[in-house]
């Protein structure tokens, strides 16, 4: 891969790409909602923190990389999109799992077909399988199937664009009880709400300012 980023870039690429496939509507992003993107507490591993300075930083990177242009449709605020798919040729499939290797992390076929549901109905594993293996068999790999930890009964796969985890000498993990995954979900469920009321006050707050400033011409 001639392509390295890093956990920053990783960051800010996965959160356009996961944007433009679950929210298109609000695609593309300003700053402002990139950043709440990347630091996200859900459909994030790991959980990060980053100022706009950072994020600016990645995405002058990221365009000189040649993923990531401003938007024509910034208006006032400008705002940014990723070139990933034009790039890479990636279908929507291809994008999804792609996406969700990015935002956090390695994965097993099991956890990319359901996390990856809320970006493109795969349906069945071997749908998953069949991109994995296609994203595996391209001339330029995209992403690898890391060695199987001990302790585990699947391999996990990771994205190529920065460097792969290390695989630690893990045991089994521990299942948490099936009341703490209840209370999980609905703390990720609730934050989730939470980020998208925060996305859509930002939005009217910045049509409320066009307005002003539009009424302001006539005054």
């Amino acid at each position: 891969m001639d392509i390295v980023l890093n956990d920053v870039e990783v960051r800010v690429m996965g959160s356009l790409v996961e944007k433009e496939l679950t929210t298109p509507e609000y695609y593309p992003l300003s700053l402002n909602s990139l950043t709440n993107a990347c630091n996200q507490k859900s459909n994030r591993d790991p959980i990060m923190a980053l100022a706009e300075e950072e994020v600016v930083r990645a995405l002058d990177s990221l365009r000189f990389k040649q993923l990531v242009v401003l938007s024509a449709e910034g208006g006032r605020v400008p705002k940014y999109r990723h070139l990933l798919a034009e790039k890479m040729g990636l279908m929507p499939a291809e994008q999804a799992i792609i996406c969700e290797l990015l935002v956090r992390g390695p994965q097993t076929v099991g956890e990319l077909r359901t996390r990856g549901e809320r970006m493109y109905p795969f349906g069945e594993l071997a749908a998953v399988e069949e991109v994995l293996q296609e994203l595996i068999v391209r001339e330029t790999p995209l992403i690898t199937l890391m060695p199987r930890q001990p302790g585990r009964k699947e391999g996990r796969y990771a994205q190529l664009f920065s460097a792969i985890p290390e695989c630690g000498e893990e045991g089994p993990e521990s299942r948490p009880e099936a009341a703490r995954q209840r209370v999980m979900a609905e703390n990720e469920r609730i934050t989730k709400l939470e980020e998208e009321v925060a996305t859509l006050r930002g939005e009217v707050a910045g049509l409320q300012q066009q307005m002003v400033e539009f009424k302001a011409q006539f005054e």
